[in-house]
């Protein structure tokens, strides 16, 4: 499987075990709210600037994004 679509997989999966709509983390994470669609699909080749937003709003340590 694409680096890209597994990192977006993990996203998906922590972002429903919160409770969170894409909007509601494209929120919480200061990004547009069609940028996190693209993300969990595997079509958005995301900076590290991205990584960390998303681990605060997710409140997870940049690692486990990558478990």
């Amino acid at each position: 499987m694409d680096v890209k679509k597994k990192f977006g997989d993990k996203i998906k999966k922590l972002r429903l075990e919160r409770g969170l709509s894409q909007e509601g983390l494209a929120n919480e994470a200061n990004l547009d709210r069609t940028y996190i669609p693209g993300i969990e699909k595997g079509n958005r080749n995301v900076s590290i600037t991205v990584i960390e937003k998303l681990a605060i709003a997710l409140k997870v340590n940049m690692k486990e994004l990558f478990d």
